[in-house]
């Protein structure tokens, strides 16, 4: 009797993660806007079945608010703590973080669709918790070179405006504004002259 060779395994697919959904879901909404948002494209997107997004999730409304707690993570707590544990110089912190957040601006558009989004209460209460963690971040830096408070929060909140109003122009505009390191050490003067 000739043995049987052994059938062939299948190859074994990895266990989707909500994280799995969740970047997904940022994918889609940097592509399209929230509307992009949607279960059956996000399963064929993850080459899965949409029982996979009812195990993780109730409701695309559970997506979309792990989408934006996972932006939050990603884009606002990764990078602070990246910033504290790399550079003790605040001056420093402050140019990374404004040529990182300019470079990121005119490549991702995900923030600019999160902007567009803002109608939507979810999308609308993560802009405010971010933009208040990112403002008082920027004006913790501020004071720690020097500036009084009220100042720190108000070169903070220019920092801020400055990068937001760079994002929207460069997707909107492309070109228009200027993301070299010449611009980039004309707005740092701006922001740290007294």
């Amino acid at each position: 009797m000739q043995e049987q060779p052994d059938p062939p395994k299948r190859p074994t697919r990895r266990r989707l993660t909500a994280d799995d959904w969740a970047d997904a879901a940022l994918a889609a909404l940097a592509e399209r806007g929230l509307a992009a948002v949607a279960v059956e494209p996000l399963a064929a997107r993850l080459g899965t079945t949409k029982g996979s997004f009812y195990w993780h999730f109730a409701n695309r409304d559970a997506l979309v608010a792990a989408a934006l707690a996972r932006w939050e993570e990603l884009s606002t707590e990764r990078i602070i703590q990246a910033m504290e544990a790399a550079e003790p110089d605040p001056a420093a912190r402050l140019g990374t973080l404004l040529r990182g957040a300019t470079a990121t601006a005119a490549a991702d558009p995900l923030e600019v669709r999160l902007l567009a989004a803002a109608d939507h209460p979810e999308v609308a209460a993560a802009l405010a918790r971010v933009t208040e963690r990112r403002v008082g971040y920027l004006a913790h830096l501020f004071e720690l070179l020097g500036f009084p408070p009220p100042e720190a929060r108000r070169r903070g909140l220019l920092a801020y405006t400055s990068y937001v109003g760079h994002a929207q122009l460069a997707r909107a505009v492309p070109g228009s504004v200027p993301a070299g390191p010449e611009y980039l050490a004309t707005v740092m003067t701006a922001l740290l002259n007294r």
